[in-house]
């Protein structure tokens, strides 16, 4: 009954989403009223990220059932919104994720897809691992339509969507899956007996790409860091993010952040505070030229503050990941050109035979063209 009178309230109450180009003088304004529920924040700010729009500051405020967040945003070039087409829609998209009503059970972010098959890869990273995933996908017919390929802290994760070479479609045969599978699990477990390779195959509904990747690397617990010694061990904990806890009474804990500013920080640190079942109920954000400075006033889904130190050493750690795993290491290339089977088996072995190693990686495709960016070291 709680869920059904909950559903009631969201329809009656649909959210209410004004952006202003008069309120700021460099930036665009987006104010977002609705009726609270769990994941909302991050839906919001989801939709912003993926209309790659920089979020400069940011005021959010959800007490009492109400949700009311203000942010000043940019494009990439700095500028204003001024394209009343992308206005729109924004203000459509944030509507429909805002007053989405679903079960308490469901799942945020969750978009449904029969075009591909989805590909969950998580293991040790080592040099040559993404020549290897790819090169056994090409030799089963798989063609990659887009993936994300990130690593941290020794760990490694993907997300891949594939089609059948030959229909252009989703794969349905079930032996063929679970000989992707299979192939794949042998390749991500190499010689590492300390962690288990996780190979998962999801369709046809697949969650937003980025935020599962998120969940991969909480799961493998890549938050977990291998303390040095010496010189090393000063360089690596004077370049981490700063992130402090602290209770205010039996009311709130309160995080503050400062790191390098960089685009989707802001979506990076609410989806792992969500997904680690953490409710934001204050916070601020402010970014300068080279920094991000931000305060939340958070709580447990059960409406407790964090309440021991091994709970607030996991918090820190999470959110230092969360922070680090999108940070840019090394240089950048992009590659434009015609797509054909097996093309990102042959570039990625060029990178392991020259002894690169991907960081990250953003493959995606438009007809028969793929855009390619890697991040190497």
């Amino acid at each position: 009954m709680d869920d059904e009178y909950a559903k009631l309230i969201r329809r009656v109450n649909q959210p209410r989403v004004v952006i202003d180009n008069n309120a700021c003088e460099d930036a665009t304004v987006i104010q977002v009223d609705s009726v609270n529920k769990h994941g909302i924040l991050l839906e919001v700010v989801q939709v912003l990220t993926d209309m790659n729009l920089t979020i400069r500051k940011a005021y959010i405020a959800s007490d009492g059932g109400w949700f009311m967040d203000v942010f000043n945003v940019v494009d990439n070039d700095g500028n204003k919104i001024r394209d009343k087409e992308i206005i729109d829609y924004i203000q459509r998209r944030i509507e429909t994720s805002a007053g989405f009503v679903s079960s308490r059970r469901g799942s945020v972010g969750v978009m449904p897809s029969e075009e591909h098959t989805s590909i969950e890869l998580a293991g040790t990273d080592r040099p040559g691992l993404l020549s290897e995933v790819c090169a056994v996908l090409a030799d089963l017919r798989c063609n990659v339509v887009n993936a994300e390929i990130w690593t941290h802290n020794t760990r490694a994760a993907a997300v891949v969507h594939v089609t059948d070479d030959s229909t252009g479609c989703a794969i349905t045969d079930l032996k063929r899956l679970l000989m992707i599978k299979d192939l794949l699990c042998n390749v991500l477990k190499g010689n590492d007996d300390l962690k288990t390779a996780k190979t998962m195959l999801s369709a046809p509904g697949v969650m937003h790409r980025e935020r599962r990747l998120h969940q991969i690397m909480f799961a493998d617990r890549d938050y977990e860091r291998v303390e040095r010694t010496g010189v090393r061990a000063v360089e690596e904990r004077s370049s981490r993010p700063q992130v402090n806890l602290l209770n205010i009474e039996k009311d709130y804990t309160v995080i503050t952040m400062r790191a390098k500013d960089r685009p989707k920080l802001l979506f990076d640190i609410i989806c792992t505070l969500t997904d680690m079942q953490y409710v934001v109920f204050h916070g601020m954000v402010n970014t300068t030229r080279m920094d991000a400075n931000q305060e939340f006033y958070i709580r447990h889904v059960d409406g407790l503050p964090i309440s021991s130190e091994a709970e607030r050493v996991r918090v820190i750690q999470c959110l230092e990941a969360a922070i680090e795993r999108r940070a840019s290491e090394g240089l950048e290339l992009e590659l434009c050109t015609e797509d054909r089977l097996g093309l990102l088996s042959d570039i990625t072995r060029i990178f392991r035979e020259n002894s690169l190693c991907v960081k990250r990686a953003l493959i995606s495709t438009k007809g028969d063209r793929p855009e390619c960016a890697a991040g190497e070291t």
